[in-house]
Order: C-alpha cells, then structure tokens, then sequence
C-alpha cells in the first residue's frame, strides 16, 4: 500500500528500499512512524535490519489500514481514495530473481518465524491463509498477527515486477491513468478498503 502521490516515482524506478539510489525523495509517508523506527532498529536472524526490507502484505483489509484510513496511534488519517494498493506475485518476483524472505505473522511479532525464498514452495502450509482473508480479526487469538504475514523483499522491485493496481474508486483510477498507468493493470476494489 502507499499513497497515490508515490505512484509517479513507482512507475519511473519502481518500489524502492529508504537507502536505494533510486529512493523517492519526496515519499508520502502513511504508515505509523513509531512502527516504521521499530523496523529500522529490529535485527534479524541474518544480522539485517527488518527496515532494510521492503514489505508485502498476503492480503487485503489489513490492521495497518485499519490504522491509516482512521488515523489511530497518532497516524495521519488518510482517505482511502489516496491509498493505492501495489499488486505483485511470487512467480513474477521469483523470475525477477529477487531475495526475500516472508513470515507467517508481523514481523516485528517476537513469535512470528521468518523463512527463506528456498521454503516459499511450501507456503501454503507454513501461512494461515484463514487468517490473513479474515475480515474479523478480533474474532479468534493471533488472528490479527497472522493476518498481516509479510513478504520481504531484499532489493527493489522494478515497476515491471507490478502486476496491477487496486484502488478504492472511480476518481482514483482515473488519477493512476493520468499518471500512465494502463487501464487494464487498474481494479476498482472499495471492498479492500474500510
């Protein structure tokens, strides 16, 4: 997810890592800045950094944008219009020959397991893919960590790594066709959304 002002700088140099000589000098932040320094500061197993990573959801209607579209936890509040889902793909990423490693919970969550790129065929049995399409995540223990299960890419992704948009209207879709993204790469999905 991101805002759609980033959209410009994605489609020239794709999404980049904070350090990347590409990085967008003028990114919209949306997320939780507290979050985000928890990332930078977190070290994994390989001795990186969580916020060295750029990160994917499984899913959609995530806690963070439960976070972003209210404005909680001292986020500002964004419309959903202005959130703009990046859509990618395990075989596009694979074939892009991209390092990543994913997890089957938050993060930053102390119990969540990171895996390895050589463990992502085994996917479907290490994420709780009930929990990530959950819409309720209140509605049974550990249900929300798993929901936001990540994929971490090592390196940025190239523009041509993203396989379509989701966005929450009309009017927004017409915004990422004004900026050059084709029609056909653009969903209108307002269910993604709170």
């Amino acid at each position: 997810m991101t805002h759609i002002q980033n959209i410009p700088h994605i489609l020239q140099f794709g999404i980049t890592h904070q350090d990347s000589s590409n990085r967008n000098l003028n990114y919209i932040v949306i997320g939780d800045d507290s979050l985000i320094n928890h990332r930078n500061r977190k070290l994994l197993p390989n001795g990186q950094y969580l916020g060295d990573y750029i990160p994917f959801y499984f899913g959609f209607r995530t806690p963070m944008l439960y976070v972003i579209q209210k404005g909680y936890n001292n986020v500002s509040r964004t419309h959903p219009e202005n959130i703009v889902y990046c859509i990618s793909n395990i075989k596009t990423i694979l074939d892009l020959k991209i390092n990543f490693y994913f997890t089957d919970g938050h993060a930053t969550a102390a119990i969540s397991r990171f895996y390895s790129i050589e463990q992502i065929y085994d996917i479907q049995n290490i994420l709780d893919f009930d929990s990530i399409n959950e819409r309720d995540w209140k509605k049974y223990p550990d249900t929300k960590r798993k929901k936001e299960a990540e994929l971490l890419l090592e390196s940025d992704l190239p523009n041509t790594g993203i396989i379509g948009y989701a966005v929450y209207n009309e009017n927004a879709k017409e915004q990422l066709v004004k900026f050059g993204v084709s029609d056909n790469k653009i969903v209108i999905k307002p269910n993604f959304y709170f």
